[in-house]
């Protein structure tokens, strides 16, 4: 009891610290600022410094940081506002130029209804009719078979597996799902032996990893999408992002499967996996399996058929609505939060972008003056070292809008290196490479739950493969963009 009560405390405590922040910001005097800004702008300035502190802090939940992020700027910068955060009807053009640009309302209310939010909600309705219908647990018992029972054999099937289902679904509801099959597993192995400790690493690992595979298999991979397309007017089509990502995503799963194999070696020579339930057989589930193939394909032919992923993230919606196969009491398992956080990451940025205020700072900060490669992996770095205390998707939020606008300023001599695609891409798998600690992602947290790891065997781990995470990804992007191989 004590405990809860501190920790009420504390939550409290940040809350009130991170508002006495926000309004410092909002209530400078404009001429201590180091540059020029407008009244919108620093009302923007205030928002992000508030958000940032709330989704570091952790003082309130991450999602709803992103919906008071929508509300205030929807009250206090958008076309919208009140009347008395307005100037005067009246007022002259010199005054007009001191409040600057307000963002038209309509602009923020749209960040929830992005493609990129749709896409995630397509993933969303897949996932929970996939998991409904046991398309999930019928894959996992067909496609682990053929790794056998050699025990490094079973923990490679393990990780491909996870990363093959995180690439699709949540890699919360990913890691539950292979904990679960697991969970026996881990407790038949002996109790002097280290290989649970590997198979238990695997499971948030490899789903951590996975998500970098698709656009919907994490949020900062849609995020960092949203604004490739919108420096390069041009879309990202899943099978490029593909093409691209899970290269990568296979070195780093693989080098997990050898790290850990060696790290924590199998006392026993064999296992044996048993998975009761398999496919459902019945009409409605032969429906999901046939839309879930569909869905995938068109995904991945986009380009071929002319519509776009965004839009074929909505079939199985309708698909599924039509047949029953979703009903409303399902609609209730979709990841609201994580739509709200992404939404509100997206809000924050079209405030940046509208105000002018990111290209403001973009302008005071001398990028242009480092070297693209420093600029480029320090960012990275940066991003990895954030999300391993806070939420990846709202370390994504922050820092990628800014990033992006420093790309822009600095383009000619980021283009030798990827440009902004291999910029921004960089700070997506940055963030999902950040799996250090039990805190850092929500399947490190669930695998740390079930008692098999040591919270010190985590992060050496973690680190290693981060590191060369970080290492392979940025030198692959980085290859890619030399030769003009990322323009998806």
């Amino acid at each position: 009891m004590p405990s809860i009560k501190h920790n009420r405390k504390s939550k409290i405590i940040k809350l009130y610290v991170s508002i006495a922040l926000a309004m410092i910001v909002w209530f400078l005097p404009r001429s201590i600022f180091p540059f020029e800004v407008t009244i919108v702008e620093q009302r923007v300035a205030a928002i992000f410094v508030l958000a940032a502190c709330l989704w570091i802090t952790e003082a309130i939940a991450i999602w709803t940081t992103s919906v008071m992020v929508i509300v205030l700027m929807h009250l206090s910068v958008s076309t919208s506002s009140f009347k008395f955060f307005m100037p005067p009807k009246d007022a002259s053009s010199q005054i007009l130029n001191q409040y600057g640009t307000f963002i038209y309302y309509k602009d923020i209310m749209a960040t929830f209804a992005d493609p990129i939010i749709m896409l995630f909600m397509g993933g969303f309705i897949l996932a929970i009719a996939a998991s409904k219908y046991k398309l999930d647990v019928g894959l996992a018992k067909a496609l682990l078979k053929p790794f056998g029972t050699n025990s490094q054999m079973v923990l490679l099937g393990f990780i491909i597996m996870t990363a093959f289902f995180s690439m699709f679904m949540s890699n919360t509801a990913t890691a539950a799902m292979m904990l679960a099959i697991l969970s026996p597993v881990l407790i038949s192995l002996p109790s002097d032996g280290k290989g649970k400790i590997s198979l238990a690493l695997a499971i948030p690992i490899a789903a951590n990893v996975g998500g970098i595979g698709t656009p919907i298999g994490t949020p900062p991979n849609a995020i960092a999408i949203k604004y490739i397309t919108e420096k390069l007017g041009t879309d990202v089509s899943f099978l490029g992002w593909m093409m691209v990502m899970v290269p990568i995503m296979l070195i780093i799963l693989l080098f997990s499967w050898w790290i850990l194999k060696t790290l924590f070696p199998f006392k026993q020579k064999e296992i044996k996996i048993q998975i009761q339930s398999g496919f459902e057989k019945s009409s409605k589930a032969y429906i999901v399996y046939g839309t879930f193939a569909l869905t995938i394909l068109l995904w991945i032919t986009d380009k071929i058929t002319g519509v776009n992923a965004n839009v074929v993230a909505l079939i199985p919606f309708g698909i599924f609505a039509v047949t029953g196969v979703i009903t409303k009491q399902d609609l209730k398992l979709i990841d609201w939060d994580v739509l709200w956080l992404v939404a509100g990451g997206f809000a924050l940025g079209v405030g940046l972008n509208e105000t002018g205020l990111a290209q403001n700072l973009v302008q005071h900060i001398p990028f242009d003056s480092w070297p693209a490669m420093l600029m480029m992996i320090g960012a990275g770095l940066l991003c990895c070292l954030m999300s391993t205390f806070m939420s990846n998707t709202a370390t994504a939020a922050l820092l990628i809008p800014i990033l992006a606008a420093a790309g822009t300023s600095m383009k000619d001599s980021l283009d030798a290196l990827g440009g902004i695609p291999a910029l921004l891409i960089g700070l997506a798998l940055s963030a999902s490479l950040a799996m250090a600690l039990p805190i850092s992602t929500p399947p490190n947290a669930l695998a740390y739950a079930k008692g098999f790891i040591r919270q010190k065997d985590m992060a050496t781990v973690g680190i290693i493969i981060g590191v060369f995470g970080m290492i392979v990804g940025y030198f692959i992007l980085i290859m890619l963009g030399k030769f003009g191989l990322l323009s998806f």
